[in-house]
């Protein structure tokens, strides 16, 4: 996943997981998205074998992929692929049984995945898709929101208690941004 745009980027199934596997699908991602080998790429990942595996780690300084691991017994360090995992789970598409063939969980991958990135309107974006906004549609597309409810405003002034919806381009994007309010908390304890 971009963290950027949200979208998702790469992505298989297989019957296991193995870094040689893991490897395959970062070449592919690198090739289908047309990143340039220039284009800096960090690539944040769990502490799992695949993740860590010779096959994997040499192919990432091929491709000049830096790794990024979360810490050592933290399950949740990339909210944003929490996020994902949790929208995957809790669509109503989600099967209630466990697919009979790995092509049929191959294809309910892909369909997710085309759903997710195209017709998604993610709410952590300003609800614009991740395609959009990995294209760069979501500039253009928050400045005509931003118009409408302008519009919509300034003709029906008693509906409006305040300011409407802000529809800004969201600028800025940390895995793990610094958090002044959890810094206080823990200075408060600590004195």
């Amino acid at each position: 996943m971009d963290i950027y745009s949200r979208k998702i980027v790469g992505w298989e199934v297989y019957e296991q997981e193995s870094s040689e596997q893991a490897a395959d699908v970062l070449r592919k991602t690198r090739w289908s998205e047309s990143i340039p080998p220039e284009h800096e790429i960090v690539l944040h990942s769990d502490n799992g074998s695949p993740m860590k595996g010779a096959t994997m780690l040499a192919t990432m300084q091929k491709l000049g992929v830096i790794p990024s691991f979360s810490r050592p017994s933290v399950s949740n360090d990339n909210a944003y692929s929490e996020s994902l995992f949790k929208t995957l789970k809790y669509t109503p598409a989600y099967p209630g049984k466990p697919f009979d063939t790995l092509q049929e969980a191959r294809e309910w991958v892909q369909q997710f995945v085309n759903w997710y990135n195209h017709q998604h309107r993610h709410s952590g974006i300003n609800y614009v898709t991740p395609g959009q906004r990995h294209q760069g549609e979501d500039i253009a597309i928050l400045k005509r929101r931003e118009q409408v409810y302008q519009l919509a405003k300034t003709r029906n002034p008693q509906r409006w208690s305040g300011k409407t919806r802000n529809w800004a381009p969201v600028t800025v994007v940390a895995l793990n941004p610094h958090n002044e309010s959890i810094d206080n908390i823990i200075n408060k304890k600590a004195a």
